[in-house]
């Protein structure tokens, strides 16, 4: 009787193990998901066109709770592309899609409602959110397109941020010009992104950069780099 030894585990400097080639091992199963990232980036751009043109005074000084209305929405696409990315196993962009989508469900509340002291309150979110933005930032280098997004975002919560806080009324603006900064760069990552999806291989030029390209232009080999490390192989998250 012929029996075939398992692959010999192989041992790396730092004293971790894994197998030499986990493909004869592997079976892939197919999900029926499209990429969610293409809606999560044209909500963000469609309400950061919204709210940037009432912070340039286009709207009317009475458009708030119309303003409101409209960017709710964005709150639910962004809460669905952030499960969705959840389950691809994408930390980043359901992180991302996440707080975007509370970040828009709270500035739909305040404007809507407006409670005591919500301006200043919004303030304090728009502060955390950038600096939130800017955490995300420093580690979302090789996924070309978020970080683009992450890097006008920073600035344009900051100074919402300001605005709100200090009420100085130059400061309106300047977050309204930032938003439709961010809108344009979101438009395009997802524009970018849905061209991608639909014809295998890069169109209009995104930036990946490290395991974001290898993801797409990488055999299989690549592909399960490191699977034995994954969330829902190893035993503890």
């Amino acid at each position: 009787m012929n029996t075939q030894e398992p692959p010999a585990e192989r041992a790396e400097p730092g004293g971790r193990h894994f197998e030499p080639d986990l493909r004869s091992m592997t079976r892939i199963t197919l999900r029926p998901i499209a990429s969610p990232m293409p809606v999560g980036f044209f909500a963000v751009a469609i309400a950061s066109v919204v709210v940037g043109s009432m912070q340039l005074r286009l709207l009317g000084d009475d458009a708030g709770r119309a303003v409101a209305l409209t960017i709710l929405p964005a709150f639910l696409l962004q809460l669905i592309v952030s499960v969705l990315a959840f389950g691809a196993r994408d930390v980043l962009a359901a992180t991302l899609m996440a707080c975007f989508s509370g970040t828009w469900l709270a500035s739909a509340l305040v404007l809507a409602l407006d409670p005591p002291s919500g301006t200043r309150v919004l303030g304090v979110l728009n502060l955390v959110f950038a600096f939130f933005a800017l955490l995300m930032a420093t580690v979302a280098h090789r996924k070309r397109a978020m970080w683009s997004v992450l890097c006008v975002a920073v600035p344009r919560f900051t100074v919402a941020a300001l605005f709100n806080l200090t009420g100085a009324a130059w400061l309106g603006p300047v977050s309204g010009a930032f938003g439709l900064l961010l809108a344009g760069v979101a438009m395009y990552a997802a524009f970018a992104l849905m061209l991608e999806d639909m014809r295998s291989e890069e169109v209009l030029p995104i930036g990946r950069r490290g395991p974001a390209r290898d993801a797409v232009e990488g055999n299989l080999a690549v592909q399960l780099r490191d699977l034995e490390r994954q969330a829902g192989v190893r035993r503890t998250l």
